[in-house]
């Protein structure tokens, strides 16, 4: 992920300095070592025909997961999940594409706060190229763009931060909807950057469904997937601009670093303290974290809208729950959280004893969480919602088969001499970021044929500021970059006319949430478009910043 995912592609890594709480010593031996916990929180949940092929959505729980951001080396997603094409036999061997993403917060996120940001997350052949939203790509360099070109704005009513789509800050516990299906926005293409390989018409489109706004946002052009055929056509027809999707995908929170400290006290006996890390916390104590993750085939969307295209009725946009297949859910699931130091071998990684205090359950049909020993975790309030912190401290003992485990301990329990009640997991002093900014060559498509209106600016609640122009929308800078004909351009921005005209912004896209409240997107993002060019123009942002 920028990362891409939830953390599948910084497998690579990327090692950013990280200002660490001073060691204390016994005997002249460091007593206090740091450490990490990362793992997975896993969901199972059933599996619906292979007919629903075209696309899911799901509402997943935002809240803060660590009550000070730690700093860059910070890595986790909140509860995601991988799209991957749908073959007819089995997958492809190394062959690695797919649509991530999701909530969370990542190492190269630039101007990161407690509260989670939304990427994209979508993955050209075996990561060459990451896309995670309009202008957010794998690397910073705009010479040698790998997937900054990818994704086009579709909506006339928000901006997307190169950073990450911002939720409001201070979001705990609210539900926050979001899927993607395909829309015909393109037509199917022969030739793939000049090869004679062909490129589908899947224009696979994030929609969301918040509070404060409801409705498509962006889409991944259909380039992005095909073009790494047109360099090998043995692949041809393989990604996802032609294929349909796999409905049945794994369900998981993915945490690849949350800080800790290790000490071992005189007698041998090592205990670890992790930052306070904590869960959305409902009336009942419980914690909802995923609602009605939902399949589709081509009648809840594209049918209808491929009708209007050709001239038949205009479609509402609105996706037809007739046409949709919902996942159940059971009271089950695992998690494969670990506490280490750096650089311990995979196999010498103790878990934690996570069943210990936690339960996971079913607490309906379609919505999964878990409940909690109230002995071992904490009741704990926000200035903006209710959550519960985990066990902080624990014990490395053996289970009845003799393998290593953390226990959950008191802090009481931990001897003082390990120094692990005087750590403090703050927010380190970092090195400033640096903005993101987009090409000024006057002769890049940045610039020709250019912006119609502009600049303007929007202050957003992770401190910095936006600076956006608003683009007709065939002349955006990812479509100057799509692989389309100035034709194949113009038949676009007469359908994308249409959707502008009759999908506002206000109405119900995805089916409801049956449980919880709707977080809210950053109210800066939302912006209307100036007068007179309400209809085929959307904003795209230029720069992001600190506020100077």
């Amino acid at each position: 992920m920028l990362i891409t995912s939830r953390g599948t592609s910084f497998a690579m890594g990327i090692v950013l300095m990280f200002v660490l709480c001073p060691a204390w010593t016994i005997g002249g031996e460091p007593a206090v070592r740091p450490a990490e916990m990362a793992g997975y929180l896993l969901v199972p949940h059933s599996k619906v025909p292979e007919t629903y092929n075209a696309g899911f959505s799901m509402y997943v729980a935002a809240w803060p997961l660590l009550k000070e951001y730690p700093g860059r080396r910070f890595q986790s997603g909140l509860f995601g999940t991988w799209m991957f094409a749908k073959y007819d036999g089995p997958q492809p061997e190394k062959l690695y594409s797919d649509i991530e993403g999701g909530l969370g917060w990542w190492r190269d996120t630039r101007f990161a706060t407690e509260t989670p940001k939304f990427i994209m997350g979508g993955v050209a052949l075996n990561f060459s190229e990451w896309a995670n939203g309009p202008g957010a790509g794998k690397g910073r360099d705009w010479s040698k763009p790998k997937g900054h070109y990818a994704v086009a704005q579709l909506s006339p009513w928000v901006i997307w931060p190169p950073d990450g789509l911002n939720l409001k800050q201070g979001t705990c516990g609210e539900l926050f909807g979001y899927g993607y299906l395909p829309l015909p926005l393109t037509s199917p293409k022969l030739t793939t950057a000049g090869k004679d390989v062909p490129t589908g018409n899947h224009s696979w489109t994030l929609f969301l469904n918040t509070s404060n706004f409801k409705g498509p946002v962006a889409f991944f052009t259909p380039y992005f997937w095909s073009r790494a055929s047109a360099e090998d056509p043995k692949l041809s027809g393989m990604f996802l601009d032609s294929r349909p999707s796999n409905p049945n995908k794994a369900l998981q929170m993915e945490t690849q670093y949350i800080p800790a400290f290790t000490a071992t006290d005189a007698k041998g006996t090592t205990y670890a303290r992790v930052a306070p890390t904590s869960f959305p916390r409902n009336a009942k104590g419980d914690s909802v974290v995923v609602h009605r993750i939902t399949a589709y085939n081509k009648a809840a969307l594209w049918d209808g809208v491929k009708s209007w295209f050709e001239g038949g009725p205009t479609a509402t946009g609105a996706i037809d729950p007739k046409a949709a297949s919902v996942h159940s859910f059971s009271s089950k699931g695992g998690a494969t959280w670990r506490i280490y130091a750096p650089n311990t071998p995979k196999d010498q990684k103790a878990p934690i004893a996570w069943s210990s205090f936690a339960s996971p359950v079913a607490l309906d049909d379609v919505t999964y969480g878990y409940q909690w020993d109230k002995e071992r975790v904490t009741k704990t309030d926000s200035k903006n919602g209710p959550l519960v912190t985990l066990p902080e401290y624990y014990r490395l003992a053996k289970d009845k088969k003799g393998k290593e485990r953390w226990d959950v301990v008191s802090a009481k329990d931990v001897p003082a001499e390990t120094g692990l009640e005087k750590v403090a997991f703050h927010r380190p002093r970092e090195a400033p970021s640096q903005p993101y900014v987009t090409p000024e060559d006057a002769t890049s498509c940045w610039k020709k044929p250019g912006p119609k209106a502009g600049p303007f600016q929007a202050k957003l609640g992770d401190g910095t500021v936006a600076t956006y122009y608003w683009y007709r929308f065939a002349d955006q800078p990812a479509l100057l970059n799509a692989d389309l004909t100035d034709a194949e351009r113009e038949s676009l921005q007469k359908r994308v006319e249409k959707l502008h005209q009759s999908w506002t912004k206000d109405r119900d896209y995805l089916p409801p949430p049956t449980v919880g409240k709707l977080a809210d997107l950053d109210p800066a993002l939302i912006v209307a478009p100036p007068k007179g060019l309400e209809v085929g123009y959307v904003p795209i942002v230029t720069r992001q910043g600190m506020k100077e």
